[in-house]
């Protein structure tokens, strides 16, 4: 697929989220456009698929302008884990290079925090898979780069992503902590996006 046909996604995409607020439609219709897109011939340019030694990176490749949507670039090294979270919206995850290994928990009740989470199954997703990553009633998982290449997935969520509150857990206690991932910075979007805040 060629840059027209990206454009074309985008513009899939924004009319799923107006037409619909049913989060399992419009995770089922986008899964099935990104793996459309993970088949063709589109390439994320070259500095939107570097990893860093230290963390993941989230990298923003189209933002809503009203905020409803967005899509990104996250990039791991081989190795790096993100800490179990959760999203606080629905989003679908396609895997565009290498492979990551995703841990499922259940979603804690409101009155659940200060008790251990309870595991729901691991994944390994490989390049060319599509999955429905989260909805807001299944949404706490952490994900690892597994093999010998960095992983870089194209993930498209229910808003934005980078300045969502969102929760970090201790699986072993239930502890929650809150943060707001941010985004990080490219030579290609220096100045297009806020720096990264955790």
């Amino acid at each position: 697929m060629s840059d027209h046909d990206l454009r074309d996604f985008i513009d899939d995409v924004a009319v799923i989220v107006k037409d619909t607020d049913d989060e399992n439609e419009i995770t089922r219709r986008i899964a099935a456009r990104l793996s459309a897109l993970l088949a063709g011939d589109y390439r994320i340019p070259a500095e939107l698929t570097r990893p860093s030694p230290e963390h993941h990176l989230n990298y923003p490749l189209h933002i809503a302008a009203d905020n409803s949507w967005c899509m990104v670039a996250v990039v791991w090294s081989p190795g790096q884990r993100t800490p179990v979270h959760s999203h606080e919206t629905w989003g679908v995850a396609g895997i565009y290079a290498g492979a990551e290994h995703e841990f499922r928990y259940v979603k804690p009740a409101a009155d659940g925090t200060g008790r251990p989470l309870t595991p729901a199954g691991e994944q390994v997703w490989r390049a060319g898979q599509v999955t429905v990553c989260c909805t807001t009633d299944d949404d706490v998982h952490a994900v690892e780069s597994v093999g010998g290449e960095a992983t870089v997935g194209i993930h498209v969520y229910g808003g934005n992503i980078g300045t969502i509150r969102r929760r970090s857990y201790d699986p072993a206690t239930g502890a929650v902590d809150w943060f707001v991932s941010g985004w990080d910075q490219s030579p290609a979007l220096a100045g297009a996006s806020a720096p990264r805040q955790a």
